[in-house]
């Protein structure tokens, strides 16, 4: 076995940590490559304006019959015939359902029997004051025998008084044997078919709704009502009708009701409006967009919608600053129409905002800057140039 060389070893090892520590301080005090500098981002901006800006409330109402009634029958019967068709417009009068009138007709006929009756003993009572009158005059009768003839005219005559209502009643049960439209509406569902038993003011023969005009009825949150009550002082009130998801589909109506009392529960108060169907394009029940102008501002601060994005505290938007960089401002929005909105707090007149790249902006960035005017008009020069197809 030989013998190890100790010396050798640890010229070796002394070797490698030196190397070694040559290497780590070469790496550490290699310079770094200098970090490439950000350029300015790229951003749509446009001037805060002063303008007139409307002030609306918006709400979802439902749309309401201005009449409506469900049709029940005044006697008890049996349904003859339906003379209406299921959805079908009715004027004033219209005959709906006729019920069985047999049992009616006969009652008519005896009550017309019992008048006829009463008449001829009416005439007989009077027949005989008139002779008992010239009687006494010659001695012949007494006055207490033409006191009574006398009373019995009179009683004949209250018997015929009495049984003509009983006959003029006959007569309007059998009127209720027709069953007539109270108002100019449309018909709903068939609810009844001939051979079907009615109850009298409990059976349902037939639902009409007036829906020319119609209501629209809706809730507005109570602290909208002082304001709203002074819109109305000033003359009508416009309500802009919509169908919701449908831009094209719009009605106008005017303001009319207001409740009497705000309901605790919700703290709302009911209104109503009402509006033009003579096309019948709105049915009772459907839900309806409402809309209603309570004031005007006047010199408002306006900035386009785009401007403004959402954060945990709030509204806020990206200001431009004259050396072209950003800062954030809480702005308090007071309203907003056709794109626009009025700022109450936190942007003045004449001031840039940043309108599309936010994205990509922190507080101080710097940004490079194009208007809104000249991005929009691009895709319509586009436009032109296509080619026809």
């Amino acid at each position: 076995m030989q013998k190890i060389n100790k010396p050798l070893i640890a010229f070796v090892v002394s070797a490698l940590l030196g190397g070694g520590y040559w290497l780590w301080g070469g790496q550490k005090t290699a310079p770094t490559a200098p970090n490439k500098t950000a350029g300015p981002v790229p951003v749509i901006v446009a001037k805060a304006q002063s303008g007139e800006m409307p002030v609306f409330l918006n709400v979802v109402g439902r749309a309401e019959a201005y009449e409506g009634v469900t049709v029940k029958s005044r006697l008890d019967g049996q349904i003859q015939a339906v003379a209406y068709t299921e959805g079908q417009a009715v004027k004033q009068g219209d005959v709906l359902v006729r019920l069985d009138p047999a049992d009616f007709n006969a009652k008519v006929a005896q009550a017309e029997a019992i008048v006829a009756r009463d008449q001829a003993q009416l005439a007989k009572a009077h027949a005989d004051v008139e002779r008992y009158s010239g009687l006494k005059a010659r001695g012949f009768v007494s006055d207490e025998k033409v006191n009574e003839v006398r009373t019995n005219e009179a009683a004949a005559a209250a018997t015929l008084k009495a049984d003509q209502a009983a006959l003029e009643l006959a007569r309007l049960q059998l009127s209720y044997t027709t069953v007539r439209a109270p108002f100019a509406g449309v018909v709903g569902a068939r609810l009844v078919f001939p051979g079907s038993s009615v109850k009298i003011n409990d059976t349902a023969l037939a639902v009409v709704n007036r829906i020319n005009p119609l209501y629209v009825t809706f809730s507005i949150p109570e602290r909208h009502l002082q304001r709203l009550r002074l819109a109305m002082s000033k003359g009508p009130m416009s309500v802009q009708i919509a169908l919701p998801g449908s831009k094209d589909a719009t009605f106008e109506g005017t303001a009319k009701f207001i409740d009497n009392a705000v309901d605790t529960t919700t703290g709302t108060i009911q209104m109503k409006a009402l509006l033009e169907n003579k096309q019948a394009r709105l049915t009772p029940g459907q839900f309806l967009n409402v809309s209603m102008m309570l004031d005007k501002l006047g010199d408002a601060v306006l900035v386009p919608n785009e401007a403004i994005q959402q954060g945990a505290e709030g509204n806020f938007l990206y200001a431009v600053k004259p050396d072209d960089t950003v800062e954030v401002r809480k702005i308090e929005i007071v309203a907003s129409h056709q794109g626009n909105s009025a700022i109450a707090k936190g942007v003045a007149v004449g001031e840039t905002v940043v309108t599309d790249g936010q994205l990509r902006l922190t507080p101080g960035a710097k940004i490079s800057s194009k208007p809104a005017n000249a991005e929009a008009a691009k895709p319509k020069a586009t436009e032109q140039a296509a080619p026809a197809r």
